[in-house]
Protein backbone atom coordinates (compact mmCIF):
# COMPACT_ATOMS: atom_id res chain seq x y z
CA UNK A 1 0.00 0.00 0.00
CA UNK A 2 1.56 3.32 -1.09
CA UNK A 3 1.61 6.69 0.66
CA UNK A 4 -1.55 7.99 -1.03
CA UNK A 5 -3.55 4.88 -0.16
CA UNK A 6 -2.48 5.33 3.48
CA UNK A 7 -3.40 9.00 3.32
CA UNK A 8 -6.82 8.23 1.85
CA UNK A 9 -7.44 5.66 4.58
CA UNK A 10 -6.62 8.22 7.26
CA UNK A 11 -8.90 10.75 5.56
CA UNK A 12 -11.76 8.24 5.63
CA UNK A 13 -11.13 7.40 9.29
CA UNK A 14 -10.98 11.08 10.28
CA UNK A 15 -14.12 11.77 8.28
CA UNK A 16 -15.96 8.92 10.03
CA UNK A 17 -14.72 10.20 13.40
CA UNK A 18 -15.97 13.71 12.60
CA UNK A 19 -19.34 12.34 11.46
CA UNK A 20 -19.58 10.36 14.72
CA UNK A 21 -18.98 13.52 16.75
CA UNK A 22 -21.61 15.37 14.72
CA UNK A 23 -24.20 12.64 15.20
CA UNK A 24 -23.46 12.38 18.92
CA UNK A 25 -23.79 16.15 19.32
CA UNK A 26 -27.09 16.19 17.44
CA UNK A 27 -28.42 13.15 19.33
CA UNK A 28 -27.45 14.48 22.76
CA UNK A 29 -28.82 17.94 22.07
CA UNK A 30 -32.03 16.42 20.72
CA UNK A 31 -32.41 14.37 23.89
CA UNK A 32 -31.82 17.48 26.02
CA UNK A 33 -34.28 19.52 23.95
CA UNK A 34 -36.93 16.81 24.21
CA UNK A 35 -36.48 16.68 27.98
CA UNK A 36 -36.91 20.46 28.30
CA UNK A 37 -39.88 20.36 25.91
CA UNK A 38 -41.52 17.69 28.05
CA UNK A 39 -41.01 19.81 31.17
CA UNK A 40 -42.49 22.84 29.42
CA UNK A 41 -45.55 20.84 28.36
CA UNK A 42 -46.06 19.75 31.97
CA UNK A 43 -45.65 23.33 33.12
CA UNK A 44 -48.13 24.50 30.44
CA UNK A 45 -50.60 21.86 31.70
CA UNK A 46 -50.25 23.24 35.23
CA UNK A 47 -50.89 26.75 33.95
CA UNK A 48 -53.96 25.50 32.05
CA UNK A 49 -55.22 23.94 35.29
CA UNK A 50 -54.63 27.28 37.02
CA UNK A 51 -56.81 29.09 34.47
CA UNK A 52 -59.45 26.40 34.94
CA UNK A 53 -59.43 27.05 38.70
CA UNK A 54 -59.78 30.80 38.09
CA UNK A 55 -62.92 30.09 36.08
CA UNK A 56 -64.38 27.73 38.69
CA UNK A 57 -66.98 28.95 41.12
CA UNK A 58 -66.17 26.18 43.59
CA UNK A 59 -62.53 27.11 44.18
CA UNK A 60 -61.54 28.40 47.58
CA UNK A 61 -59.15 31.26 48.27
CA UNK A 62 -56.15 28.97 48.78
CA UNK A 63 -56.66 27.28 45.40
CA UNK A 64 -57.12 30.66 43.72
CA UNK A 65 -53.94 31.97 45.35
CA UNK A 66 -51.92 28.94 44.21
CA UNK A 67 -53.35 29.23 40.68
CA UNK A 68 -52.40 32.91 40.45
CA UNK A 69 -48.89 32.10 41.70
CA UNK A 70 -48.43 29.48 38.97
CA UNK A 71 -49.43 31.99 36.32
CA UNK A 72 -47.25 34.77 37.79
CA UNK A 73 -44.20 32.53 38.21
CA UNK A 74 -44.18 31.60 34.53
CA UNK A 75 -41.43 33.82 33.14
CA UNK A 76 -40.23 31.62 30.28
CA UNK A 77 -43.06 29.95 28.36
CA UNK A 78 -45.07 32.25 26.04
CA UNK A 79 -48.77 31.43 26.51
CA UNK A 80 -52.10 32.67 25.12
CA UNK A 81 -55.38 32.08 26.93
CA UNK A 82 -58.30 32.08 24.47
CA UNK A 83 -61.87 30.90 24.19
CA UNK A 84 -63.41 28.58 21.57
CA UNK A 85 -63.99 31.55 19.26
CA UNK A 86 -60.24 32.39 19.32
CA UNK A 87 -60.85 35.54 21.32
CA UNK A 88 -57.70 36.23 23.29
CA UNK A 89 -58.42 36.53 27.00
CA UNK A 90 -54.82 36.95 28.22
CA UNK A 91 -51.20 36.44 27.14
CA UNK A 92 -47.82 36.30 28.80
CA UNK A 93 -44.14 36.27 27.81
CA UNK A 94 -44.64 37.33 24.18
CA UNK A 95 -42.51 40.12 22.69
CA UNK A 96 -44.13 43.29 23.98
CA UNK A 97 -42.66 45.44 21.20
CA UNK A 98 -44.14 43.22 18.49
CA UNK A 99 -47.47 43.20 20.30
CA UNK A 100 -47.53 47.03 20.32
CA UNK A 101 -46.40 47.42 16.72
CA UNK A 102 -48.68 44.78 15.21
CA UNK A 103 -52.23 44.50 16.51
CA UNK A 104 -52.61 41.18 14.70
CA UNK A 105 -49.38 39.71 16.06
CA UNK A 106 -50.99 37.65 18.83
CA UNK A 107 -53.74 36.43 16.52
CA UNK A 108 -51.11 35.23 14.02
CA UNK A 109 -49.17 33.48 16.77
CA UNK A 110 -52.37 31.83 18.01
CA UNK A 111 -53.12 30.45 14.55
CA UNK A 112 -49.56 29.13 14.20
CA UNK A 113 -49.76 27.34 17.56
CA UNK A 114 -53.20 26.02 16.67
CA UNK A 115 -51.85 24.58 13.41
CA UNK A 116 -48.92 22.96 15.23
CA UNK A 117 -51.23 21.49 17.88
CA UNK A 118 -49.49 23.35 20.70
CA UNK A 119 -52.49 23.93 22.91
CA UNK A 120 -54.26 22.40 25.92
CA UNK A 121 -58.04 22.09 26.32
CA UNK A 122 -59.53 23.78 29.37
CA UNK A 123 -62.86 22.10 30.04
CA UNK A 124 -65.23 24.39 31.93
CA UNK A 125 -68.72 23.82 33.36
CA UNK A 126 -71.70 23.73 30.97
CA UNK A 127 -69.46 22.33 28.20
CA UNK A 128 -67.72 25.64 27.73
CA UNK A 129 -64.23 25.30 26.31
CA UNK A 130 -61.17 27.47 26.54
CA UNK A 131 -57.64 26.81 25.35
CA UNK A 132 -54.15 27.53 26.53
CA UNK A 133 -51.77 27.94 23.59
CA UNK A 134 -48.10 27.59 24.48
CA UNK A 135 -44.97 28.39 22.50
CA UNK A 136 -41.44 27.01 22.90
CA UNK A 137 -39.41 29.10 25.31
CA UNK A 138 -36.36 31.04 24.14
CA UNK A 139 -34.20 28.56 26.05
CA UNK A 140 -35.67 25.59 24.18
CA UNK A 141 -35.31 27.35 20.82
CA UNK A 142 -31.68 28.20 21.61
CA UNK A 143 -30.87 24.63 22.64
CA UNK A 144 -32.32 23.31 19.39
CA UNK A 145 -30.23 25.77 17.40
CA UNK A 146 -27.09 25.35 19.51
CA UNK A 147 -25.60 22.25 17.76
CA UNK A 148 -25.90 23.91 14.37
CA UNK A 149 -24.06 27.01 15.60
CA UNK A 150 -21.36 24.83 17.11
CA UNK A 151 -21.03 22.69 13.99
CA UNK A 152 -20.82 25.82 11.82
CA UNK A 153 -18.03 27.24 14.00
CA UNK A 154 -16.19 23.90 14.04
CA UNK A 155 -16.52 23.61 10.27
CA UNK A 156 -15.22 27.17 9.84
CA UNK A 157 -12.31 26.40 12.17
CA UNK A 158 -11.40 23.27 10.22
CA UNK A 159 -11.63 25.05 6.87
CA UNK A 160 -9.39 27.90 8.04
CA UNK A 161 -6.96 25.48 9.71
CA UNK A 162 -6.82 23.24 6.66
CA UNK A 163 -6.25 26.20 4.34
CA UNK A 164 -3.48 27.56 6.56
CA UNK A 165 -1.84 24.15 6.96
CA UNK A 166 -2.05 23.41 3.23
CA UNK A 167 -0.63 26.81 2.35
CA UNK A 168 2.27 26.43 4.81
CA UNK A 169 3.02 22.89 3.64
CA UNK A 170 2.90 23.95 -0.01
CA UNK A 171 5.22 26.87 0.65
CA UNK A 172 7.65 24.54 2.42
CA UNK A 173 7.47 22.00 -0.43
CA UNK A 174 8.06 24.78 -2.94
CA UNK A 175 11.17 25.93 -1.11
CA UNK A 176 12.57 22.41 -1.02
CA UNK A 177 11.62 21.83 -4.66
CA UNK A 178 13.18 25.10 -5.88
CA UNK A 179 16.33 24.57 -3.82
CA UNK A 180 16.79 21.03 -5.11
CA UNK A 181 16.18 22.06 -8.72
CA UNK A 182 18.61 24.98 -8.65
CA UNK A 183 21.27 22.95 -6.85
CA UNK A 184 20.92 20.20 -9.48
CA UNK A 185 21.34 22.74 -12.28
CA UNK A 186 24.38 24.20 -10.52
CA UNK A 187 25.99 20.78 -9.99
CA UNK A 188 25.46 19.84 -13.64
CA UNK A 189 26.90 23.08 -14.97
CA UNK A 190 30.58 22.54 -14.10
CA UNK A 191 31.06 18.99 -15.48
CA UNK A 192 29.12 19.86 -18.64
CA UNK A 193 31.41 22.80 -19.35
CA UNK A 194 34.38 20.53 -18.73
CA UNK A 195 33.03 17.81 -21.07
CA UNK A 196 32.48 20.36 -23.84
CA UNK A 197 36.11 21.48 -23.50
CA UNK A 198 37.39 17.88 -23.58
CA UNK A 199 35.43 17.19 -26.76
CA UNK A 200 37.02 20.22 -28.40
CA UNK A 201 40.48 18.93 -27.41
CA UNK A 202 39.70 15.45 -28.70
CA UNK A 203 38.43 16.87 -32.01
CA UNK A 204 41.84 18.40 -32.60
CA UNK A 205 43.69 15.15 -31.91
CA UNK A 206 41.23 12.71 -33.47
CA UNK A 207 39.95 14.13 -36.71
CA UNK A 208 38.88 11.14 -38.76
CA UNK A 209 35.34 11.05 -40.20
CA UNK A 210 34.35 8.26 -37.80
CA UNK A 211 35.72 10.20 -34.85
CA UNK A 212 33.88 13.33 -35.98
CA UNK A 213 30.55 11.46 -36.07
CA UNK A 214 31.23 10.10 -32.60
CA UNK A 215 32.00 13.57 -31.25
CA UNK A 216 28.85 14.99 -32.88
CA UNK A 217 26.69 12.43 -31.06
CA UNK A 218 28.50 13.12 -27.81
CA UNK A 219 27.91 16.84 -28.31
CA UNK A 220 24.18 16.21 -28.86
CA UNK A 221 24.02 14.38 -25.55
CA UNK A 222 25.87 17.20 -23.82
CA UNK A 223 23.54 19.77 -25.40
CA UNK A 224 20.64 17.72 -24.10
CA UNK A 225 22.08 17.77 -20.59
CA UNK A 226 22.63 21.51 -20.88
CA UNK A 227 18.96 21.90 -21.80
CA UNK A 228 17.94 19.81 -18.77
CA UNK A 229 20.15 21.91 -16.50
CA UNK A 230 18.60 25.05 -17.99
CA UNK A 231 15.13 23.70 -17.24
CA UNK A 232 16.01 23.00 -13.63
CA UNK A 233 17.55 26.44 -13.25
CA UNK A 234 14.24 28.04 -14.30
CA UNK A 235 12.30 26.35 -11.48
CA UNK A 236 11.32 28.95 -8.88
CA UNK A 237 11.85 31.94 -11.15
CA UNK A 238 9.37 33.47 -13.57
CA UNK A 239 10.30 32.23 -17.07
CA UNK A 240 10.10 34.47 -20.11
CA UNK A 241 7.13 33.62 -22.30
CA UNK A 242 7.37 34.37 -26.00
CA UNK A 243 4.93 34.04 -28.86
CA UNK A 244 5.58 30.67 -30.49
CA UNK A 245 3.90 28.57 -33.15
CA UNK A 246 2.36 25.74 -31.17
CA UNK A 247 2.75 23.12 -33.91
CA UNK A 248 6.54 23.70 -34.04
CA UNK A 249 6.94 23.13 -30.30
CA UNK A 250 4.72 20.03 -30.47
CA UNK A 251 6.73 18.65 -33.38
CA UNK A 252 9.98 19.07 -31.45
CA UNK A 253 8.52 17.13 -28.55
CA UNK A 254 7.18 14.37 -30.80
CA UNK A 255 10.52 14.05 -32.65
CA UNK A 256 12.49 13.79 -29.43
CA UNK A 257 10.30 11.08 -27.87
CA UNK A 258 9.97 9.18 -31.18
CA UNK A 259 13.73 8.63 -31.36
CA UNK A 260 13.78 7.17 -27.85
CA UNK A 261 10.62 5.08 -27.95
CA UNK A 262 10.26 1.46 -29.02
CA UNK A 263 10.01 0.92 -32.78
CA UNK A 264 6.68 -0.78 -32.11
CA UNK A 265 5.23 2.47 -30.75
CA UNK A 266 4.20 5.14 -33.27
CA UNK A 267 3.92 8.78 -32.24
CA UNK A 268 2.01 11.15 -34.52
CA UNK A 269 1.29 14.83 -34.68
CA UNK A 270 -2.23 14.70 -36.15
CA UNK A 271 -2.20 16.09 -39.69
CA UNK A 272 -5.23 18.37 -39.37
CA UNK A 273 -3.67 20.20 -36.42
CA UNK A 274 -3.96 23.92 -37.11
CA UNK A 275 -0.52 25.28 -38.04
CA UNK A 276 -1.59 28.87 -37.34
CA UNK A 277 -2.00 28.47 -33.60
CA UNK A 278 0.19 30.76 -31.50
CA UNK A 279 0.63 30.91 -27.74
CA UNK A 280 2.94 32.56 -25.21
CA UNK A 281 5.34 29.76 -24.32
CA UNK A 282 8.70 29.01 -22.86
CA UNK A 283 9.73 26.25 -25.32
CA UNK A 284 12.28 24.43 -23.10
CA UNK A 285 9.82 24.17 -20.23
CA UNK A 286 6.81 23.38 -22.40
CA UNK A 287 8.69 20.64 -24.24
CA UNK A 288 9.54 19.22 -20.83
CA UNK A 289 5.80 18.94 -20.15
CA UNK A 290 5.24 17.15 -23.45
CA UNK A 291 8.09 14.73 -22.71
CA UNK A 292 6.75 13.90 -19.24
CA UNK A 293 3.21 13.30 -20.51
CA UNK A 294 4.40 11.19 -23.44
CA UNK A 295 6.81 9.20 -21.25
CA UNK A 296 3.86 8.47 -18.99
CA UNK A 297 1.98 7.27 -22.09
CA UNK A 298 4.91 5.04 -23.11
CA UNK A 299 4.90 3.40 -19.69
CA UNK A 300 1.15 2.78 -19.98
CA UNK A 301 1.55 1.08 -23.39
CA UNK A 302 4.64 -0.97 -22.50
CA UNK A 303 5.76 -2.48 -25.85
CA UNK A 304 3.26 -1.55 -28.59
CA UNK A 305 0.77 1.21 -29.28
CA UNK A 306 0.27 4.72 -30.62
CA UNK A 307 0.38 8.28 -29.31
CA UNK A 308 -1.58 10.99 -31.11
CA UNK A 309 -0.94 14.69 -30.47
CA UNK A 310 -3.60 17.11 -31.67
CA UNK A 311 -4.13 20.84 -31.19
CA UNK A 312 -7.11 23.06 -31.97
CA UNK A 313 -8.52 26.44 -30.93
CA UNK A 314 -11.85 26.97 -29.17
CA UNK A 315 -13.22 30.22 -27.73
CA UNK A 316 -9.81 31.90 -27.67
CA UNK A 317 -8.05 28.97 -26.01
CA UNK A 318 -5.70 26.41 -27.51
CA UNK A 319 -6.52 22.81 -26.60
CA UNK A 320 -3.77 20.22 -26.91
CA UNK A 321 -4.79 16.57 -26.61
CA UNK A 322 -2.23 13.82 -26.08
CA UNK A 323 -3.91 10.44 -26.55
CA UNK A 324 -2.36 7.01 -26.05
CA UNK A 325 -3.58 3.45 -26.50
CA UNK A 326 -2.37 2.27 -23.09
CA UNK A 327 -4.08 0.45 -20.26
CA UNK A 328 -5.80 3.57 -18.91
CA UNK A 329 -6.00 5.29 -15.54
CA UNK A 330 -8.48 4.60 -12.76
CA UNK A 331 -10.94 7.47 -12.39
CA UNK A 332 -10.05 7.68 -8.70
CA UNK A 333 -6.47 8.56 -9.72
CA UNK A 334 -7.29 11.35 -12.20
CA UNK A 335 -6.13 13.96 -9.68
CA UNK A 336 -3.71 11.87 -7.63
CA UNK A 337 -1.39 11.23 -10.60
CA UNK A 338 -0.42 14.91 -10.40
CA UNK A 339 0.52 14.62 -6.72
CA UNK A 340 4.24 14.46 -5.88
CA UNK A 341 5.38 10.93 -5.15
CA UNK A 342 2.36 9.21 -6.69
CA UNK A 343 3.38 6.44 -9.07
CA UNK A 344 1.99 3.10 -10.21
CA UNK A 345 5.47 1.97 -11.29
CA UNK A 346 7.93 0.10 -9.12
CA UNK A 347 10.63 2.53 -10.14
CA UNK A 348 10.49 6.30 -10.38
CA UNK A 349 9.93 9.25 -8.11
CA UNK A 350 6.45 10.15 -9.33
CA UNK A 351 7.39 13.77 -10.07
CA UNK A 352 6.97 13.97 -13.86
CA UNK A 353 3.29 14.88 -13.99
CA UNK A 354 3.62 17.00 -10.82
CA UNK A 355 6.24 19.05 -12.61
CA UNK A 356 4.09 19.17 -15.76
CA UNK A 357 1.15 20.64 -13.85
CA UNK A 358 3.38 23.17 -12.10
CA UNK A 359 4.88 24.36 -15.40
CA UNK A 360 1.50 24.63 -17.13
CA UNK A 361 -0.53 26.17 -14.32
CA UNK A 362 1.99 28.37 -12.50
CA UNK A 363 4.26 29.43 -15.36
CA UNK A 364 1.99 29.32 -18.43
CA UNK A 365 -1.28 30.11 -16.58
CA UNK A 366 -3.04 27.22 -18.26
CA UNK A 367 -4.58 23.89 -17.26
CA UNK A 368 -3.61 20.25 -17.61
CA UNK A 369 -5.85 17.34 -16.67
CA UNK A 370 -6.98 13.87 -17.66
CA UNK A 371 -9.80 14.45 -20.14
CA UNK A 372 -10.84 10.80 -20.36
CA UNK A 373 -9.47 7.33 -19.78
CA UNK A 374 -10.52 3.72 -20.24
CA UNK A 375 -8.92 0.34 -20.81
CA UNK A 376 -8.43 1.45 -24.44
CA UNK A 377 -6.28 4.47 -23.60
CA UNK A 378 -5.98 7.89 -21.99
CA UNK A 379 -6.25 11.48 -23.19
CA UNK A 380 -4.43 14.30 -21.40
CA UNK A 381 -5.58 17.81 -22.27
CA UNK A 382 -3.54 21.00 -21.99
CA UNK A 383 -5.36 24.34 -22.30
CA UNK A 384 -3.50 27.58 -23.03
CA UNK A 385 -4.70 31.03 -23.89
CA UNK A 386 -4.18 31.81 -27.56
CA UNK A 387 -1.76 34.63 -28.39
CA UNK A 388 -3.03 37.44 -30.56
Amino acid sequence: MNFYQHRNRWKILLFLFAVSIIFFTLWYTHRLAESIASEEINKASEIADAYKILNSNTSDELELSKALDKIKLNHTIPVIWANAQDDILAEKNFDSLKVKKDSKYLEKELQKLKTRGQFINIQLPENEKQYLYYKDSDLLVSIRKYPFYVLALVALFFVISYAAFTSARRAEQNQVWVGLAKETAHQLGTPLSSLTAWIDILREKLNTEEDSMMFDEMQKDIDRLVLIAERFSKIGSVPELEKNRVVDVLQNGVDYISKRASKKINIFLVKDTDVNLFALLNPPLFEWVLENVMKNALDAMEDTGEIHVYAFERDGFINIDITDTGKGISKNNFEQIFEPGFSTKKRGWGLGLTLARRIIEEYHHGKIFVKESSHKGTTFRIILKAAE
